[in-house]
């Protein structure tokens, strides 16, 4: 691992995005809450939060850390039949948070790929990326738009 012993403490902000493509009628199925399995949406953002508090056991050479604050917003996006995640995560510690956001962001969308898969096998995770990142010594960063 990177020595990080002699970076100060700063306020450690990261932001990270992804997707989940799926037929029309599965996204139905999230969007009335009528699937068999439960509220997809929900589950689905109790598993990010879960895998970001994780990252350090699932990352080689990740250094596990305190997160202060980890949020996840899911949002339906009937027009082309998705759902979008966005993680964000916070510490305030001696390294950032990237790979906890992208993480999380990861597992609530393969959980929501694990919970319907019995019904579209074809639904595909796209577009996971860091859009933002802040604190520490390289200080702020933000992904150009695409």
């Amino acid at each position: 691992m990177v020595d990080v012993g002699d970076k100060d403490h700063t306020h450690r902000i990261a932001v990270a995005a992804g997707e989940i493509m799926m037929q029309p009628d599965t996204l139905a199925l999230i969007e009335q809450g009528n699937h068999k399995k439960g509220d997809v949406l929900g589950i689905a953002r109790i598993a990010g939060i879960m895998a970001s508090k994780k990252t350090s056991e699932l990352v080689p050479l990740c250094h596990p850390i305190s997160l202060t604050h980890i949020e996840i917003d899911l949002e339906i996006q009937s027009d082309n039949n998705r759902v979008s995640c966005q993680a964000k995560a916070e510490t305030v510690g001696q390294t950032g948070v990237e790979m906890e956001a992208l993480c999380a962001v990861q597992n609530s969308l393969l959980t929501i790929y694990d919970m319907c898969k019995a019904v579209d096998r074809g639904m595909q995770i796209n577009n996971v990326r860091l859009l933002e990142k802040a604190g520490g010594k390289s200080g702020h960063w933000l992904a150009e738009e695409n």
